[in-house]
Protein backbone atom coordinates (compact mmCIF):
# COMPACT_ATOMS: atom_id res chain seq x y z
CA UNK A 1 0.00 0.00 0.00
CA UNK A 2 1.37 3.40 -0.98
CA UNK A 3 1.65 6.14 1.62
CA UNK A 4 -1.28 8.54 1.81
CA UNK A 5 -0.73 11.96 0.31
CA UNK A 6 -2.06 15.20 1.72
CA UNK A 7 -4.79 15.13 -0.94
CA UNK A 8 -5.72 11.56 0.07
CA UNK A 9 -6.07 12.63 3.70
CA UNK A 10 -8.19 15.65 2.79
CA UNK A 11 -10.38 13.47 0.54
CA UNK A 12 -10.91 10.98 3.37
CA UNK A 13 -11.83 13.82 5.73
CA UNK A 14 -14.49 15.07 3.29
CA UNK A 15 -15.88 11.54 2.86
CA UNK A 16 -16.03 11.05 6.64
CA UNK A 17 -18.00 14.27 6.92
CA UNK A 18 -20.40 13.42 4.08
CA UNK A 19 -19.91 10.10 2.31
CA UNK A 20 -22.77 10.94 -0.08
CA UNK A 21 -21.30 14.22 -1.32
CA UNK A 22 -21.30 14.38 -5.12
CA UNK A 23 -17.91 14.03 -6.78
CA UNK A 24 -18.28 17.53 -8.23
CA UNK A 25 -18.80 18.98 -4.74
CA UNK A 26 -15.81 17.06 -3.34
CA UNK A 27 -13.66 18.27 -6.23
CA UNK A 28 -14.71 21.87 -5.60
CA UNK A 29 -13.94 21.61 -1.89
CA UNK A 30 -10.52 20.07 -2.56
CA UNK A 31 -9.66 22.37 -5.47
CA UNK A 32 -9.09 19.53 -7.94
CA UNK A 33 -10.91 18.05 -10.93
CA UNK A 34 -13.70 15.47 -10.73
CA UNK A 35 -11.44 13.03 -12.58
CA UNK A 36 -8.81 13.44 -9.86
CA UNK A 37 -11.36 12.74 -7.11
CA UNK A 38 -12.71 9.69 -8.94
CA UNK A 39 -9.25 8.22 -9.61
CA UNK A 40 -8.13 8.85 -6.02
CA UNK A 41 -11.26 7.19 -4.61
CA UNK A 42 -10.85 4.22 -6.97
CA UNK A 43 -7.20 3.86 -5.91
CA UNK A 44 -8.03 4.10 -2.19
CA UNK A 45 -10.70 1.41 -2.60
CA UNK A 46 -8.40 -0.83 -4.68
CA UNK A 47 -5.59 -0.51 -2.12
CA UNK A 48 -7.93 -1.33 0.76
CA UNK A 49 -7.64 2.07 2.44
CA UNK A 50 -11.36 2.60 1.96
CA UNK A 51 -12.96 -0.70 2.97
CA UNK A 52 -16.58 0.28 2.56
CA UNK A 53 -19.22 2.93 2.68
CA UNK A 54 -21.89 3.07 5.35
CA UNK A 55 -24.61 5.17 6.86
CA UNK A 56 -24.67 6.69 10.35
CA UNK A 57 -28.06 6.70 12.00
CA UNK A 58 -29.12 9.24 14.61
CA UNK A 59 -29.17 7.54 18.01
CA UNK A 60 -32.80 8.21 18.79
CA UNK A 61 -34.00 7.10 15.36
CA UNK A 62 -34.18 3.44 16.36
CA UNK A 63 -35.61 3.05 19.86
CA UNK A 64 -34.53 0.12 21.98
CA UNK A 65 -31.19 -0.59 20.33
CA UNK A 66 -28.21 -1.12 22.61
CA UNK A 67 -24.72 0.19 21.87
CA UNK A 68 -21.75 -0.54 24.09
CA UNK A 69 -18.00 -0.82 24.37
CA UNK A 70 -16.69 -4.12 25.70
CA UNK A 71 -13.15 -4.39 27.06
CA UNK A 72 -11.76 -7.92 26.81
CA UNK A 73 -8.82 -9.52 28.60
CA UNK A 74 -7.28 -12.49 26.82
CA UNK A 75 -5.26 -15.32 28.36
CA UNK A 76 -1.66 -15.76 27.27
CA UNK A 77 -1.08 -16.20 23.56
CA UNK A 78 -4.67 -16.91 22.56
CA UNK A 79 -5.37 -13.41 21.18
CA UNK A 80 -5.35 -14.47 17.51
CA UNK A 81 -7.79 -17.31 18.18
CA UNK A 82 -10.09 -15.03 20.19
CA UNK A 83 -10.04 -12.42 17.41
CA UNK A 84 -10.96 -15.08 14.83
CA UNK A 85 -13.97 -16.07 16.95
CA UNK A 86 -15.05 -12.47 17.60
CA UNK A 87 -14.97 -11.69 13.87
CA UNK A 88 -17.89 -14.08 13.50
CA UNK A 89 -20.25 -11.92 15.58
CA UNK A 90 -22.30 -9.57 13.41
CA UNK A 91 -23.09 -7.48 16.50
CA UNK A 92 -19.44 -6.44 16.79
CA UNK A 93 -19.08 -3.35 14.61
CA UNK A 94 -15.39 -2.77 15.33
CA UNK A 95 -12.64 -4.63 17.16
CA UNK A 96 -9.40 -3.01 18.30
CA UNK A 97 -6.25 -4.30 19.95
CA UNK A 98 -5.00 -2.05 22.72
CA UNK A 99 -2.41 -1.72 25.44
CA UNK A 100 -2.88 -1.55 29.18
CA UNK A 101 -5.07 -3.77 31.30
CA UNK A 102 -7.29 -4.89 28.42
CA UNK A 103 -6.22 -6.67 25.25
CA UNK A 104 -9.17 -5.95 22.97
CA UNK A 105 -11.90 -3.33 22.70
CA UNK A 106 -15.13 -4.27 20.89
CA UNK A 107 -17.76 -1.79 19.75
CA UNK A 108 -21.05 -3.68 19.91
CA UNK A 109 -24.58 -3.01 18.73
CA UNK A 110 -27.63 -5.16 19.42
CA UNK A 111 -31.35 -4.77 18.83
CA UNK A 112 -32.33 -5.01 22.49
CA UNK A 113 -31.11 -5.95 25.97
CA UNK A 114 -31.94 -9.64 25.52
CA UNK A 115 -29.67 -9.84 22.45
CA UNK A 116 -27.05 -7.82 24.33
CA UNK A 117 -27.10 -10.27 27.25
CA UNK A 118 -26.79 -13.23 24.86
CA UNK A 119 -23.85 -11.57 23.09
CA UNK A 120 -21.98 -10.91 26.34
CA UNK A 121 -22.47 -14.53 27.41
CA UNK A 122 -21.12 -15.73 24.06
CA UNK A 123 -18.08 -13.46 24.28
CA UNK A 124 -17.33 -14.59 27.84
CA UNK A 125 -17.58 -18.25 26.84
CA UNK A 126 -14.86 -18.03 24.18
CA UNK A 127 -11.78 -20.07 25.12
CA UNK A 128 -9.05 -17.61 26.05
CA UNK A 129 -11.32 -14.81 27.27
CA UNK A 130 -10.59 -14.43 30.98
CA UNK A 131 -12.33 -11.16 31.80
CA UNK A 132 -14.51 -8.47 30.28
CA UNK A 133 -16.01 -5.16 31.23
CA UNK A 134 -18.78 -3.44 29.31
CA UNK A 135 -20.03 0.13 29.30
CA UNK A 136 -23.33 0.96 27.66
CA UNK A 137 -23.25 4.04 25.44
CA UNK A 138 -26.09 6.27 26.58
CA UNK A 139 -25.76 9.31 24.31
CA UNK A 140 -23.15 10.78 22.01
CA UNK A 141 -21.94 14.21 22.92
CA UNK A 142 -19.38 14.44 20.09
CA UNK A 143 -19.14 12.51 16.84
Amino acid sequence: MAALTDLDRRLLAVLREDGRAPVAEIARRLGVTRATVTSRMDRLVAEGVIVGFTVRVREDAVAGEVRAVTLIEVEGRSTDAVIRRLRGFTEIEALHSTNGGWDLVAEVHTGDLREFDRLLNQIRSIDGVVNSETSLLLSSVLR
